[in-house]
Parts: C-alpha cells; sequence; structure tokens
C-alpha cells in the first residue's frame, strides 16, 4: 500500500470513493502528486453499498421474469428465485467488503492513502485523525479536493429515530430477506429496493406521499406502479405520522391504522456528508451543500474544490466521476500554468451537470432518461413539441418479451430543432440511453438524425419511429 510518506503533497483529496479516485488518478497521469484520505473503505459507497450490490439484488429476478415472459424459455424454465444464491452473488460483488482490491489499484497508480478522518485545519491544510487517535497533517502545494458524498436523511416522522430503520446501506448489505418490509420513500432508492425484496418474497410496502419517482415522465412512475403491484408490492400514498419498536420488528401509524412490519427502510433523500470536515475554516456552514462553480472550485476560494454528491449538482455516481475527471485536469491545468477550457462544453467544466444528467432507475421496467422532461423544458422557457411512441410496436423489442410494454418519449426543442430529453421505459432500455445522451450533448439537428439508421430488428428502431412520429424534414 503506497502510503503518504511525506506530509507535502501537491493535491490531497478527502475521501476515497469512486469520485476521489477519479480525481485522483487524474492529477496522477498530469504529472502531480496526490493523497486520498479515507476512514472507511476504499472504493465508498458505489463499490460496497449502492450502484454495484444494489443492482447485484435486482438483476436475478428480473434475469428470470424477463424468461418467463419469452415463449420457449418459459417453457424450460421449473424453478423460482434462489435468494441465497442471489444475495451470495451480491457479496461476491463487494469482495465481501474488504476494500484490498481497491487499495492494490490505488497503490498501481501512484496514488497514496491515508487511512483515517481528514478535516480542514488551514490553508491547503488538512488533519487526519485515525482509528487509534493519532493525527497527522498534510498540506497541499496546490488544491484540496472534498469528495465526501452525502448521507442518507431521516425524515421528522415521531419516533423514527429511536426506532433504527434500515437505511440504504442496511438494504444492500442485508444477509437475508426479511418476511415483511416497509419502505418509507418513493425515488430510485425505494422503487429499486422494493424490486430486489420483492423479488425474494418479501411483503413489501410502500409509504409515498407523492407516488413513484417524482421528478421523472409522469408514465414512469405510473407504469413502474403498476409492475410493482403485479410483483404483490402494496403502494400508499400516505405519509407516517408515528414509528415505534416492536418486539417482532416496526409499528407504523399511517392514516390512523397501523402497519406491522420486520424491517422498516427509510429512502427519502440525500443530505451532504459535509459536517465535519471543517469547512468553518474556509467560512462555509458545516452540514450545507458545497456551492462550486463550473470547474467544480469552490466559491470564494482559489484552492478549494468538491466534487459529487457534496456539492449538489447532481447525485449520481457517473455524473461525480464525469465533475471528477473536469476538475482533476483543471487542476493540472492551473498548477502547470496551461490554458484553462472553461467555455461551454470545454475540457475542464461540468456542463452536462445543468440540462443533460443520464440516469437508469433499475426497476421493472426499467426506467432511462437523459436531460429535461418535458415539465421542466417547459419551465425553463423552451418552446417544445414532445413526442410519444409505445415501445411495443417496435420489433427489435417484441423479440425481446412476448407482449413487450414501454413507452418512449422524446422532447425537442422547436426553435433550434434539437432534442432536450428523452425517457425509456421498458425491459433492457438502459441500453439505449447513450445514444440520447450523444444526440443532446452533441445538440444533433433533428434533420440530420434521421442518416443514423438503427440496425434491424434491434430495439434502436425506437428512433425511427420518434422521427416518423416527429415529421420528415422540410415537412
Amino acid at each position: 500500500m503506497t502510503t503518504a510518506s511525506d506530509t507535502h503533497v501537491d493535491v490531497i483529496v478527502i475521501g476515497a470513493g469512486a469520485v476521489a479516485e477519479n480525481v485522483a488518478d487524474r492529477i496522477v497521469q498530469g504529472g502531480l502528486t496526490a493523497v486520498v484520505v479515507e476512514s472507511e473503505l476504499v472504493g465508498g459507497d458505489c463499490s460496497y453499498w449502492a450502484c454495484m450490490p444494489s443492482k447485484a439484488l435486482i438483476r436475478s429476478g428480473m434475469a428470470l421474469r424477463a424468461a418467463k415472459r419469452l415463449g420457449g424459455a418459459a417453457e424450460a424454465i421449473t424453478g423460482e428465485l434462489d435468494v441465497a444464491a442471489v444475495l451470495a452473488r451480491r457479496n461476491s460483488f463487494t469482495h465481501d467488503w474488504d476494500d484490498q482490491s481497491q487499495v492494490d489499484w490505488l497503490d498501481g497508480a501512484g496514488i497514496a492513502l491515508v487511512r483515517g478522518h481528514g478535516r480542514l485545519s488551514g490553508t491547503k491544510e488538512v488533519t487526519v485523525t485515525s482509528s487509534d487517535d493519532s493525527t497527522t497533517v498534510l498540506t497541499a502545494k496546490h488544491a484540496v479536493v472534498v469528495c465526501t458524498g452525502s448521507d442518507p436523511l431521516l425524515p421528522g416522522i415521531d419516533g423514527l429515530k429511536d426506532t433504527q430503520p434500515w437505511t440504504p446501506r442496511d438494504a444492500t448489505s442485508a444477509q437475508s430477506a426479511p418476511a415483511s418490509l416497509g419502505i418509507i420513500g418513493g425515488g430510485v432508492v425505494a422503487v429499486e429496493m422494493a424490486t430486489a425484496y420483492a423479488s425474494f418474497g418479501t411483503e413489501v410496502t410502500i409509504l409515498a406521499r407523492s407516488g413513484l419517482l417524482q421528478g421523472q415522465e409522469d408514465f414512469a412512475g405510473d407504469m413502474v406502479s403498476a409492475s410493482l403491484r403485479e410483483l404483490g408490492v402494496d403502494i400508499r400514498r400516505a405519509s407516517p405520522t408515528r414509528v415505534e419498536s416492536t418486539t417482532e420488528g416496526f409499528a407504523i401509524t399511517v392514516d390512523g391504522e397501523v402497519l406491522l412490519v420486520e424491517k422498516l427502510l427509510v429512502a427519502t433523500g440525500r443530505a451532504p456528508r459535509s459536517s465535519d470536515i471543517g469547512l468553518e475554516v474556509v467560512g462555509l456552514t458545516p452540514g450545507d451543500w458545497i456551492e462550486v462553480d463550473d470547474t467544480l472550485k469552490v466559491i470564494g476560494s482559489d484552492w478549494l474544490y468538491a466534487a459529487g454528491d457534496v456539492n449538489h449538482r447532481a447525485l449520481l455516481t457517473h455524473q461525480g466521476k464525469y465533475q471528477a475527471r473536469a476538475v482533476g485536469d483543471v487542476i493540472v491545468a492551473r498548477a502547470l500554468g496551461n490554458p484553462v477550457d472553461d467555455a461551454r462544453w470545454g475540457a475542464h467544466v461540468a456542463t452536462a451537470d445543468h440540462e443533460v444528467v443520464p440516469q437508469v432507475t433499475f426497476s421493472e421496467p426499467e426506467v432511462a432518461s437523459v436531460g429535461l422532461t418535458s415539465q421542466a423544458a417547459e419551465k425553463a422557457g423552451y418552446r417544445t413539441r414532445v413526442i410519444d411512441y409505445n415501445l411495443g410496436y417496435v420489433a427489435g423489442a417484441s423479440l425481446q418479451a412476448d407482449g413487450y410494454k414501454g413507452k418512449a418519449r422524446m422532447v425537442v426543442d422547436e426553435k433550434r430543432r434539437v432534442i432536450l430529453g428523452v425517457t425509456f421505459v421498458g425491459q433492457d432500455v438502459s441500453e439505449l440511453i447513450q445514444a440520447a445522451t450523444i444526440a443532446i450533448v452533441g445538440e444533433v439537428p433533428i434533420d440530420r438524425l434521421w442518416h443514423a439508421v438503427p440496425a434491424y430488428p434491434t430495439m434502436n428502431e425506437i428512433w425511427l419511429r420518434l422521427l416518423e412520429t416527429y415529421g420528415r424534414p422540410g415537412s
């Protein structure tokens, strides 16, 4: 393991999750030295408690149901989901919560690691407190980058804090499936964990006052709700008023009734992991999101940067890694006196954070979207046209599943005749979203897209159908 034998280094990165690793890697590739500071597992939430283990929990049930929707395969299926095998497979993705492989990667990349809790303690200075309470003071020549991420937000429901409910970390690392599970919240985590645990035979109840997947196109939440109900999930548009512990689990008071569940998952949003990292030293408020410019430099500072969830621009791993590439490269450019490309879509800015964020909800059906929804585009003042198409009418989709159900929406800026947003809902649509992302980032004119011919018979033929519905060039 590479450690910081010299406490003076070019760049200090607080955190060692996916975002931090990418920041440090770009720094080192640019010819500077970097050290990461981490008090938990190297690799962070995505590797051990979020992206990877959650998808491992979901995938097996989805694959089994997909096979059951396909004639010929359906007749060959004689068994049910092996929950123990799913959990074991999930454990393999987390290496049983051992980060040695990630530490080895840091070592191979030439990135130093200091174990402990890092706090800003002065200008370009971070004090690290290790598990034995010893301290190490690190000093950066050029910059400090905060990549501490976010924590689950616990709502102010009477009694909830005293009951020790599951957080998303607990749900993704559980070694057995409870008989019953209550979920407070209706966002991506709530939907994905409901999908996984319903597959395991758990009796799942979702309590979501505003319904599912708010912020997405309305039909996405409607279609996912219908599918979850088919899996046996009870979805209630209600908010709990009280939560109490019982000898067998939790008692949740909702709409005057008491719901009894073995486990309770709270998935109601995120809060910045910034309460104990020394923000007061630089005049910022501990516990707040950290405001940055498009080069990810903290507003009002010339040496402090923040990337990933903690800046609240786009709380998604892939978007944080995108920010990491930009911030790592811009720090190197500024350190070496090279030109900084901070114009829109420049090499040193995170322009896509504003209106071109791709995301996938691994529910059943999947929801894949990028850019602005129809409502967001209208609110932003664009003159739009919304094009919808039934994905089940596409030949490639009909080959994926008998009776394929899905929908696509394309939001077009009529003034420039370019796409502002795309949403796909259906089986396997996550693999369609990159083409939409490229079209939006590249601001490809609708007329030019007619020359991007989709292979037949694939699901990508949806692009031709959307264009046909929009109308031919010059029409």
